[in-house]
């Protein structure tokens, strides 16, 4: 058994581009920079390095969201890899890519940039009131910044039977 999932987190490293396939499917390429930090074996200090990562998101999802994914906005994105290869020139090339299940963002329009919503898009139903489009690549339930169905109010949990520890806990052992 394998397993093909990847969470990352960064900023954007340029605004995303949409286009259309043949077919006319919506196709959002669009690249996010994630920091891994080393230690300089020279000067024993901890240094950051860029990781730069390339991602593709499909369908409606990535039609609702290209006007807000703007060069410098943090996101979270969730997803899977794909790896290509092709030749150009007679030179063989290759990249790595995240194919993006859901789409987080991290910084909304209040802390100063040019786009960005703070909502998720993606094909979890807890993540976009209840809609889910399963694995076909698209989800109807997008969020566009229009007025959302209001979840399902879930029943209240039963009360339990809390036991009484104020007695049996001292700051002694808090191991903090």
């Amino acid at each position: 058994m394998s397993i093909n999932r990847v969470i990352i987190s960064g900023n954007l490293t340029r605004d995303a581009e949409l286009r259309q396939t043949a077919s006319g499917t919506s196709v959002l390429g669009f690249g996010v920079a994630v920091n891994d930090r080393r230690r300089n074996n020279q000067t024993g200090e901890w240094e950051d390095y860029a990781n730069f990562v390339d991602c593709t998101m499909f369908g409606q999802r990535a039609q609702a969201i290209a006007p807000y994914l703007r060069k410098g906005l943090k996101v979270a994105l969730e997803g899977k890899l794909r790896y290509s290869s092709w030749e150009r020139d007679g030179q063989k090339r290759s990249k790595l890519e995240v194919i993006v299940d859901d789409l987080e963002f991290m910084s909304s329009r209040n802390d100063g940039q040019q786009g960005g919503y703070n909502g998720n898009y993606g094909n979890s139903g807890y993540n976009n009131g209840g809609y889910n489009a399963g694995n076909q690549g698209y989800n109807s339930g997008y969020n566009q910044g229009y007025a959302q169905p209001q979840p399902q109010q879930a029943p209240a949990p039963m009360p339990q039977a809390q036991p009484d520890v104020s007695s049996s806990v001292y700051d002694e052992d808090i191991p903090f």
